[in-house]
């Protein structure tokens, strides 16, 4: 076997094994030299690496010279040549960012194009076919805890659970054994505004797939023992979000920020709504919310669109439009309300706190600059290690302080349709120190509002669209982007249009609308733990303004 490198310079051939020879073939005008050249000779613009069988080598060169020791020599040498390579690149410096981005935009435009139709009951197909072997299918409906009231919150989660536990047309074991049989996956989440069912399976199982999830949208039986049954599971489902602080301080900032609306509501619901809930509850959600106009049907990987279509028209047609009673209030406005929740445990070992305001929906044009400033403030964990090298100046802060209280920060930027919170929620030590960084956290909130940096914007949105992408890796994510994209805005935005939106964000931009959204605010807070040395609401209302020179 034999590596060739093609360079500027010479041919020597040196024995590696009986039978294989490693040669390093540097070929300049033809001719063919028996001498290693020195290093650091000028490079051709190129260079490959292949295997070619090669003829017996003598083991000793003329010089006396061992294989081994000569083989030695010419790995070194090789080495220092191909470093030498990677400098001298043959696209000169000043022209690699330009490639960088036309590849980057070549890359968007290459991705298959999201197709939508919709059908006379409202109910809207959407698919990117990208050809993989397996797929992912699913159902966005437009009904989360936002839908509910305090009478009846946690329905919609319960409606969740009762899905897989039987239909009319399979019990509880067919489904899953049938399910297993193909070797698919079948899951079902719900949010604040948005229940889903999805399967992933392969490409070849599609029309299988959709017939479960109809049935299972359709026909659930919803029996009285699995129901109760399903009232234990909840109930340790509850102690185990419990357990999970970070779930529940954004409960508790949503109680807060959304006091007296249905945002502020859990997903799970109360303790007592989920021991009260009948069978009844459960059908009179589905009839009133469950409506075509109101349903996504999502798939990615290998769909075709046309075959999606012909099996939603078979499965999915008779799904209702019209109400048995008054239409419901849909867009019920949630208005945003500046206070705080303190939940003080001091033996706990640390306290997690959540600050926010109130930011745009899904649709505002306002959205993209304030993703750009969330990803400008970043996150950091102590654990982590990260230095005082990285891209937030607080997380470089936080690192560059020895005294600093807090072991890890994120930021977030939380969107609805008509409104969403931004802010940080950060781990932190009891200490009176977590004073000085929830006022190092709103001071960093005041540069951006007044002198953010072209600097510091652009490599915000390098990072953002970044982010953005590796989250669409597989068919699950690409099919989640696509319904709830189709919820949210009524289409699919492209990948291309995506990127252009964030590249039209500059740094007056992202100045003008933190401080549309930052600047003399009223913060929602909501702190778990030892948090009384977290500052006092008053101070923090008054640092969110800075006086302007």
């Amino acid at each position: 076997m034999v590596t060739s490198c093609v360079a500027y310079g010479c041919t020597n051939r040196i024995k590696k094994t009986p039978g294989i020879t490693f040669h390093v073939n540097m070929a300049a005008g033809g001719f063919t030299c028996s001498r290693w050249r020195r290093p650091g000779l000028p490079l051709q613009r190129f260079y490959r690496t292949s295997l070619v069988p090669a003829n017996p080598a003598v083991p000793v060169d003329r010089r006396g010279h061992s294989a081994k020791m000569a083989t030695s020599r010419l790995l070194k040498g090789t080495a220092i040549l191909l470093q030498n390579a990677a400098r001298k690149s043959c696209v000169p410096h000043r022209h690699m960012h330009h490639l960088a981005a036309t590849s980057f935009s070549q890359t968007l435009v290459n991705v298959p194009e999201t197709v939508t139709t919709t059908l006379d009951n409202g109910l809207r197909i959407a698919t990117e076919d990208s050809g993989n072997p397996t797929c992912t299918v699913g159902v966005w409906i437009d009904a989360g805890s936002r839908y509910e009231n305090e009478r009846n919150n946690g329905v919609a989660h319960f409606l969740e659970h009762m899905a897989f536990k039987g239909t009319s047309k399979r019990s509880q074991v067919d489904l899953e054994l049938e399910v297993e049989n193909m070797g698919a996956h079948l899951n079902a989440y719900t949010s604040r505004e948005q229940t889903v069912y999805y399967a992933k399976c392969l490409s070849k199982d599609l029309p299988k797939a959709v017939e479960i999830l109809a049935d299972i949208l359709q026909n659930s039986k919803f029996g009285e023992a699995e129901i109760e049954r399903e009232r234990g599971v909840i109930l340790r489902e509850m102690q185990e979000v419990e357990t999970n602080l970070q779930e529940v301080v954004f409960d508790h900032l949503h109680s807060v920020a959304y006091q007296g609306t249905s945002l502020g509501l859990t997903i799970l619901g109360p303790t007592e709504n989920i021991k009260t809930i009948q069978r009844q509850d459960l059908i009179d959600y589905i009839s009133l919310h469950y409506k075509g106009p109101r349903i996504v049907l999502a798939g990615a990987g290998g769909v075709k669109h046309d075959e999606l279509v012909k099996l939603a028209q078979q499965h999915f047609g008779s799904v209702k439009t019209d109400y048995d009673a008054k239409v419901p209030p849909l867009e019920l406005p949630c208005r945003f309300t500046g206070s705080e929740v303190r939940v003080r445990d001091d033996d706990m070992p640390y306290a997690h706190v959540a600050i926010a305001v109130e930011s745009c929906g899904w649709a505002d044009p306002d959205n993209i600059p304030l993703m750009v400033a969330n990803t400008l403030i970043g996150n950091w964990d102590r654990s982590h290690g990260g230095g005082t090298n990285v891209s937030s100046r607080l997380a470089a802060e936080c690192a560059a302080d020895p005294d600093n209280p807090c072991h890890s920060f994120q930021s977030f930027n939380t969107c609805y349709k008509d409104t969403g919170l931004w802010g940080i929620y950060f781990v932190s030590e009891g200490r009176e120190e977590m004073d000085f960084f929830v006022h190092a956290i709103q001071r960093e909130w005041m540069r951006i509002c007044m002198s953010a940096t072209e600097g510091e914007v652009t490599r915000a949105k390098n990072l953002l669209k970044t982010n953005m992408l590796l989250q669409l890796d597989g068919t699950t994510p690409i099919c989640e982007d696509i319904g709830r994209q189709m919820l949210c805005y009524g289409r699919r935005i492209p990948l291309p249009e995506l990127e252009a939106r964030i590249d039209a964000v500059s740094a007056q931009t992202v100045r003008d609308v933190c401080t549309k959204y930052l600047y003399d605010r009223c913060p929602a807070v909501a702190g778990v733990g030892p948090v009384e040395a977290l500052t006092d609401y008053n101070q923090l209302r008054s640092n969110m303004y800075r006086i302007r020179y």
